[in-house]
């Protein structure tokens, strides 16, 4: 296995993924491979994938087809699909794609090098086992995502919320906590390292729950722990179901200036017929109270959502009541999509995938478009505030400019002085795009 040293890895989806493959290379770190960032350098490509929307899907499997000719005029070329698909499609993916070395699901990280060896002597590495038990909690990412500031932390793994669209709890199991001190100790030696901000993970963090001795941690009691590491240190999390968005948490975050002032809380549909049917296990006016009393207590917070259009039945009358809870809720920013049906869900079994795909791609139009006035007014609204933002990196554009993020997640730019990434500063707004923020060092 000695030649196999250099290892490719690209990443689809959400944050969990990203997370997920800084677990991969520091599992075959330990082993003798070392990332690059060349894929014509590689000995193993892995993509790690996911199911969530036949979307992300096809990349996937637009991207394999691609690296078979790799294969082709490198045929001691290792190739992996890791994650969700592996778990979801892995006979599909050895009957169709027969160059791919490896297929391995998101709870068997821990065998990649027994499996790249057993692919090296020309056997297929298979593991798609699910585990009960399985959180990585023991394991320090290689953070190859990270920009040497801001860094992820997976809290816990799976999801048994069974949304009736979602395919989470098929392809990565039974929901688990990790132990909290394993997370604090993370979030301390990153901070230690110079990261100035984390964001916690987990496919719902609020239902966090972890219980030993006489030790009984929730979601609130977590983040007070990570929070007191130090006030230096921003504390962000993602995602929220609105079901477990409850005041304690609320409340925690009023009480650290360092817990960012910003919620991610999806929402799917206005419609409360659409959520019943999705299995969302909450109303419309429920979410609305919960919106209600996160403004009461954290007048300054930023709410983002997601929102899926065209779901199973979904009549003009359903739309319009998820454009109206959106005017309702004036989100800061929302993750919008088409609904895209996924195997095996209860929404494949049991309804019929019926709004025609022109209405479907009207209505996501609409609340695109809705939601672009909704984020260029939220922008508006921070003219002339002074915001602490955490300077990340220089522009884009330009390099005389340093761009951060306000606790709010709000992207700002602004001149850069002699500051540098990692650092704080405050900086009023002076204008303002849809995406950006613009402002002045004060």
């Amino acid at each position: 296995m000695s030649k196999l040293r250099k290892v490719f890895t690209e990443t689809y989806g959400c944050q969990m993924n990203f997370s997920d493959t800084e677990i991969v290379m520091s599992v075959l770190s330990e082993h003798g491979f070392t990332g690059t960032s060349e894929i014509k350098e590689a000995d193993v490509i892995l993509l790690n994938t996911c199911s969530i929307r036949d979307n992300a899907e096809q990349r996937v499997l637009n991207r394999l087809q691609a690296l078979s000719s790799m294969k082709k005029k490198n045929p001691s070329l290792l190739i992996g699909v890791l994650g969700c698909m592996a778990e979801r499609m892995k006979s599909q993916l050895l009957e169709d794609k027969p160059y791919i070395d490896l297929i391995v699901g998101p709870d068997a990280y821990r065998d990649l090098p027994a499996l790249l060896e057993q692919a090296d002597s020309g056997q297929k590495g298979i593991n798609v086992l699910l585990s009960a038990e399985e959180t990585y909690a023991d394991i320090q990412p290689v953070r190859t995502q990270s920009d040497g500031v801001t860094a992820f932390i997976s809290i816990m793994r799976g999801c048994q919320n069974f949304c009736s669209y979602c395919v989470v709890p098929y392809t990565r199991g039974k929901e688990r906590s990790r132990a909290p001190e394993t997370i604090v100790a993370e979030a301390s030696a990153l901070f230690e390292a110079g990261y100035r901000e984390v964001t916690l993970l987990g496919q719902n963090v609020n239902s966090y729950h972890w219980e030993e001795n006489d030790s009984n941690i929730d979601f609130p009691a977590l983040m007070i722990m990570v929070a007191s590491i130090n006030p230096l240190l921003r504390v962000r999390f993602a995602t929220s179901h609105p079901k477990d968005i409850s005041d304690a948490l609320i409340k925690v975050i009023a009480r650290f200036d360092n817990i960012c002032n910003s919620i991610h809380l999806p929402v799917q549909s206005g419609s409360d017929r659409i959520l019943e049917k999705m299995n969302r296990r909450y109303t419309r006016a429920y979410y609305l109270e919960r919106i209600a009393r996160i403004r009461e207590l954290l007048p300054d917070c930023a709410i983002t959502t997601d929102i899926i259009a065209g779901f199973c039945s979904e009549t003009e009358e359903d739309h319009q009541q998820t454009l109206s809870l959106m005017q309702a809720v004036g989100f800061d920013y929302a993750f919008m999509f088409k609904y895209s049906e996924r195997p095996d869900t209860p929404a494949a079994k049991r309804f019929e995938d019926d709004v025609p795909e022109e209405i479907k791609t009207r209505r996501l139009e609409e609340i695109i478009n809705l939601q672009q006035k909704l984020s260029l007014q939220s922008h508006k609204n921070e003219i002339g505030k002074t915001r602490s933002v955490l300077i990340e990196k220089r522009s884009k554009r330009s390099a005389e400019q340093l761009s951060g993020r306000t606790s709010q997640n709000k992207m700002t730019v602004f001149p850069a002085a002699d500051l540098q990434a990692g650092q704080y500063a405050n900086i009023k707004i002076l204008r303002c795009t849809a995406a950006t923020l613009i402002g002045e060092l004060v």
